[in-house]
């Protein structure tokens, strides 16, 4: 972090914003600015709009935390920006959370260090409304969303291809369905922490599942063999690198148990996780004695430029 003529640096929390995850953003925002605030910090909650340039003019801050989720605030944008103001700021830069949100784009990556992915096409929105473009079951959903946003799981058997809403991109991902069990890992500066199981009543790890209590539990450390759990913290690490992250990231898993290590595979690499108090980030912190606050404060330690 840049030097401050101040003992404790005023930090500007960006949250909300205009992606389809604005209140999640807000509730992450509000969330850290509190904890930044018990931490000793001097804190300024701010509302990314169109405005934000000027905004961060007239506030002046030594550090922004990025707690915007979704475009804008999670795919090079708000980075691109806080780089030409030259500003030191949380999470992954640039190339990497443009690469990360592209979840084709990060796929490829993933395959050239040599990472399991599930197979995937990108096809138009139009073509997947009309026919099944994959054997069914499976999974069609935005390229560039995060937060499980418009996720359309397509059965076997399935009498016809997913009614997409008008709301969907113009091209989607289609991806097979792996059936199996949701774990992640957070990688925090060079170190994969541990392996949170993610169980849910419904079978999917949607949106309310994620954001509304009681939609899902975590199993932290989760219950399964350690052969399996060394590789997913290997994996998180990888491609944490791979991506050319920073600070915080949260990497996630499908597996299929009856597979053994062949049914591992990565979904996809999240620059901007949830730090809500459900949030998996926080959990696995203070699995390791480190509290939200300490968390928070890390964070903005770790900030800088040129990420």
């Amino acid at each position: 972090m840049g030097k401050s003529s101040r003992t404790n640096p005023k930090v500007a929390v960006l949250m909300g914003g205009p992606s389809a995850e604005r209140e999640v953003s807000l509730s992450s925002g509000r969330e850290c600015a509190a904890a930044l605030r018990g931490e000793g910090f001097e804190v300024v909650e701010l509302d990314a709009g169109p405005d934000l340039y000027a905004r961060l003019l007239d506030i002046k801050p030594d550090v922004v935390f990025n707690a915007l989720h979704g475009r804008w605030g999670e795919d090079g944008c708000v980075q691109g920006l806080l780089e030409w103001m030259r500003i030191p700021y949380t999470h992954s830069g640039v190339l990497a959370s443009a690469l990360a949100m592209d979840k084709q784009r990060s796929k490829e990556v993933y395959q050239a260090v040599g990472l399991p992915v599930v197979p995937s096409v990108i096809v138009p929105k139009v073509e997947v409304v009309e026919v099944h473009v994959m054997e069914p079951p499976y999974v069609a959903k935005p390229n560039n969303e995060g937060s499980s946003v418009g996720i359309y799981i397509v059965h076997e058997g399935s009498n016809g291809p997913p009614q997409l809403s008008e709301d969907m991109p113009e091209f989607v991902m289609v991806e097979k369905y792996i059936a199996g069990r949701e774990l992640t890992v957070t990688v925090m500066g060079d170190r994969a922490l541990t392996v949170t199981e993610i169980m849910t009543d419904g079978g999917w790890y949607d949106y309310d599942a994620k954001y509304k209590p009681g939609g899902s539990w975590h199993v932290l450390p989760a219950e399964i063999p350690q052969d399996i759990f060394d590789r997913c913290l290997d994996y998180a690490l990888r491609a944490h690198d791979a991506l050319g992250c920073k600070g915080v990231s949260r990497t996630d898993f499908r597996w299929d148990d009856g597979m053994g290590a062949d049914g591992l595979f990565l979904l996809e690499t999240n620059t901007q996780p949830g730090m809500t108090p459900t949030s998996l980030v926080p959990e696995q912190a203070e699995h390791f004695g480190m509290s939200f606050g300490q968390l928070c404060a890390w964070m903005v330690e770790d900030a800088s430029c040129d990420r």
